[in-house]
C-alpha cells in the first residue's frame, strides 16, 4: 500500500516563531504515531508529496498527485492508496481525484480535526482506519473515499459540516457507506455508483467562478464576472431560484460561457420543471443555464473546471451534469 502525505492539521506541530501550528511532520512521522498497524501485516510505502495547509492545495497539485497515484497503481502490486491532507479541502480533493480515478484499487483520503499538540488528536485513529479501508477487498471498485471518525464516505457526497468537531464529515442525503469496527470494514450500503473516469490530461488553464445569491441581490457583483471567467456556477436559492433582476445578466453570461445552476443549500437536487416565474429554475434553464443535478455548488465548480480544462463544449458539459441528476 502507498501513503501520500500532503500536510494539513494531521501533520502540524507548534511553530516557535508564531506560536501557531504549521505543517511539519512527514508521512513516516504520522505512521509512527499509529498503534497496532504492524499486527495487520500491511506493507506501507510512504511518499512525502507536499507539506502545506489544506487551503493552499491547487489544481496543479492534484494533477501531479493524480499522475503519481496512477503510476503507482499501474504497477499492479499496490492494493490501495491513502492520502493524508488538511481537512479544509478534503471534500474537494476527494471529488477531483474521483473524477479521474480509473483503477479498481481504492483511494482513501483522510486528515485530522485536532492537531497532534492537542488533547485527544484524531489523526492516528483516522490514519489507522484509512489504512484498513484501503487494504480491504470489499472496497475495490469504490473509487475515492473519505475516511474520518471511523466512517467511510463516498467522494461524491462527503461534506465538511462543522468547523471543529472530530465528527465534522457527513454525507448529506446519503450517509456513510460503511464504518470501521474491530479492525475491519463494515459496509452499510452498496458501493457508490461510478460515472466513468475523465482523462487525466488537462489541456488548458481555466478559471471557474462561484457566485452565491443572497437576499436583496442587485446583480452588480454578478456583472463583475463577465469576461473574467471561463465558466460560472450559481449557488441559487432553494431548488434553483434567483431574484428576477438577475435574470437578464445570467442569460447574457450563459450565451458566452457555461453557467451551472446549483443550490446554495448543498443538499438535495436542483429542479428542472416545477416553478415557472422569472428567475425560477425552469425559466433559467430555458435561458441557457445548465442544472447541476444533485451536485452542490462546490462540487459543481470542480466538475465544470475539469471539463473546461479538457476543452469540453457546452453540449458535453450539459450531458455530464445530466448524469449527476440521477
Amino acid at each position: 500500500m502507498a501513503v501520500y502525505s500532503l500536510g494539513g492539521t494531521i501533520a502540524m506541530t507548534t511553530d516557535a516563531a508564531t506560536g501557531g501550528v504549521v505543517p511539519a511532520l512527514s508521512g513516516h512521522d504520522l505512521l509512527a504515531a499509529v498503534p497496532n498497524l504492524e499486527g495487520h501485516g500491511i506493507e506501507l510505502r510512504v511518499h512525502d508529496f507536499r507539506r502545506v495547509p489544506g487551503a493552499s492545495l491547487t489544481f496543479d497539485d492534484l494533477a501531479e498527485l493524480g499522475a503519481a497515484v496512477d503510476r503507482t497503481l499501474a504497477g499492479g502490486d499496490v492494493d490501495g492508496i491513502v492520502i493524508t491532507q488538511g481537512t479544509d479541502t478534503i471534500e474537494e480533493t476527494a471529488f477531483v481525484l474521483d473524477l479521474h480515478h480509473g483503477h479498481e484499487q481504492p483511494i482513501i483520503v483522510t486528515g485530522a480535526m485536532r492537531n497532534p499538540t492537542m488533547a485527544g488528536p484524531d489523526g492516528p485513529a483516522n490514519l489507522y482506519a484509512a489504512v484498513l479501508a484501503a487494504a480491504d477487498p470489499q472496497l475495490r471498485g469504490a473509487g475515492v473515499l473519505a475516511v474520518l471518525n471511523d466512517e467511510i464516505h463516498a467522494a461524491r457526497h462527503v461534506r465538511k459540516s462543522h468547523t471543529t468537531s472530530p465528527a465534522a464529515f457527513t454525507s448529506p442525503g446519503a450517509g456513510p457507506i460503511g464504518r470501521i469496527a474491530e479492525g475491519g470494514v463494515r459496509l452499510t450500503t452498496a458501493l457508490p455508483h461510478r460515472f466513468g473516469p475523465l482523462a487525466q490530461q488537462r489541456r488548458r488553464d481555466v478559471r471557474v467562478g462561484l457566485y452565491t445569491v443572497g437576499l436583496g441581490d442587485d446583480g452588480e457583483l454578478l456583472a463583475a464576472w463577465d469576461g473574467r471567467c471561463d465558466g460560472l456556477v450559481i449557488a441559487a436559492f432553494g431548488v434553483g431560484h434567483v431574484p428576477q433582476r438577475l435574470v437578464e445578466s445570467l442569460e447574457r453570461l450563459a450565451a458566452r460561457v457555461p453557467v451551472i445552476l446549483s443550490s446554495r443549500i448543498d443538499n438535495g437536487p436542483v429542479l428542472t420543471g416545477t416553478y415557472g416565474y422569472p428567475g425560477s429554475e425552469k425559466d433559467l434553464i430555458s435561458r441557457g443555464l445548465i442544472p447541476s443535478g444533485d451536485l452542490g455548488p462546490y462540487h459543481a465548480r470542480l466538475l465544470l473546471h475539469e471539463l473546461l480544462a479538457q476543452e469540453a463544449d457546452r453540449e458535453a458539459i450539459a450531458a455530464k451534469f445530466a448524469v449527476f441528476a440521477h
